[in-house]
């Protein structure tokens, strides 16, 4: 995962910052700036999301977590959502796929509200629970990256491809993060019992 993660990171880095700021051909309708937001703003959640996951860095580090997690959450998912929600709303893309995105762009920002309102509550559990679903959804990044080059070599039409992609890209990664790292540790016993 973390290989992937930096993959996508450095490339997007590559391929929208060192080789000029100009708007790729099919990301025309967007406003440069709302686009290059979008997409510096993702790549510092990226490059965070994974360090936040680290227990030596919480319990050795604890006051680095914490500007780590304000600079994943306030500029990453912030400006990120923010700016990939603009960016949905005024694609060309099809309604299907503008809708998906658009919910991926409001269910990021939610979850890292969520994630930062717990942990000022005080509330560890739940602040860890939300920041396991942000992250499944900031990875969204990387598995659109995987499944557009699929649907290409699979020579799938590109507008129902993109709008089926839309939804793959975050919905699949939240249902993962729920089924496996979220669950309650006496609902994962009472399932480990009826295995063993």
């Amino acid at each position: 995962m973390y290989a992937l993660v930096l993959v996508v990171a450095i490339s997007s880095l590559y391929n929208y910052g060192f080789r000029g700021f100009s708007l790729p051909q099919h990301f025309q309708s967007h406003s440069v700036g709302i686009f290059y937001t979008h997409v510096f703003a993702a790549v510092v959640a990226l490059l965070l999301g994974p360090l936040q996951f680290s227990a030596r860095l919480r319990q050795r580090r604890r006051q680095l977590h914490r500007w780590l997690g304000r600079l994943y959450l306030g500029v990453g998912v912030l400006f990120g959502g923010l700016s990939g929600l603009a960016m949905a709303c005024s694609s060309s893309n099809s309604l299907a796929a503008r809708i998906g995105f658009a919910a991926l762009a409001l269910t990021w920002l939610y979850s890292g509200f969520k994630a930062y309102q717990t942990i000022r509550a005080g509330d560890v559990e739940q602040h860890r629970s939300y920041m396991v679903r942000n992250f499944s959804l900031t990875l969204a990044a990387v598995t659109l990256r995987v499944y557009l080059p699929l649907s290409m070599m699979s020579g799938a039409d590109f507008t129902t491809a993109y709008a089926v992609i839309a939804w793959m890209c975050w919905v699949p990664n939240l249902l993962l993060a729920e089924l496996l790292w979220n669950r309650r540790p006496e609902q994962m016993k009472v399932d480990h019992a009826r295995l063993v």
